[in-house]
């Protein structure tokens, strides 16, 4: 008998290692920051001893960093890092949608994700847009049902939205690739799968050369 999401409910641990890599995806927390034991502790309602779980399983994913006598940081990624992200992203995402069904669940995942990139583009709300283009991206992923590449992708989320939080300018980032997710959707819909994953490959070349950019000009 398959096993579904219910009938292996989380842990608290996990819960919490969920909830605080969701923020790392919608960029609540942003590169270099200190994490306070205790606000945490108390925003999540959870004792410190829970949370130093979620801070050991996020280390070891390389999302969080401890520093002895310094406290628990969220992780700065480096060049190699981006680079190898983008690649990842490439054979994930194309792959997934070059043998995308038109009418599959996530299609209306991803509409909906653009919907609300729209909505915070016209109320100039950047971080908003990132989030909805983190949420058009996992859509995509959800092409392949596969729960393992999911999960992988979750962190993915996260170490990608860390590479982005290296740039200041967040419309700058995230303006062009409204347009471009518009793209893609509508190829998809229209039943080009193989030119969306076309089109997605060129945006990502695009993405990580911005990314690398603002890290390049970061060491300056």
């Amino acid at each position: 008998m398959t096993k579904t999401a219910a009938d292996n409910p989380r842990t608290l641990g996990e819960t919490v290692t969920a909830e605080i890599r969701r923020k790392l995806v919608d960029g609540e927390l942003v590169p270099g920051q200190r994490l306070s034991e205790a606000a945490l502790s108390e925003s999540l309602n959870i004792s410190r001893n829970t949370l130093r779980e979620a801070f050991r399983v996020l280390t070891q994913e390389g999302l969080l960093k401890h520093e002895p006598n310094r406290g628990v940081f969220v992780s700065v990624p480096d060049m190699a890092s981006i680079i190898d992200i983008y690649r990842v992203r490439r054979f994930i995402e194309c792959q997934a949608l070059a043998q995308a069904y038109p009418k599959h669940p996530a299609v209306k995942r991803m509409a909906s994700a653009m919907a609300s990139a729209r909505q915070c583009r016209e109320a100039s709300d950047w971080s908003g847009v990132g989030t909805a283009n983190m949420a058009f991206h996992a859509a995509i992923v959800e092409l392949a049902d596969s729960e393992r590449l999911n999960t992988f992708y979750a962190q993915l989320s996260a170490e990608l939205r860390l590479a982005f939080g290296l740039l200041n300018d967040a419309e700058f980032l995230h303006s062009p690739y409204i347009d471009l997710n518009a793209n893609i959707l509508e190829l998809l819909e229209a039943g080009r799968p193989d030119e969306a994953s076309r089109a997605l490959d060129a945006y990502l070349v695009q993405s990580e050369r911005t990314v690398l950019a603002a890290y390049a000009r970061r060491l300056r």
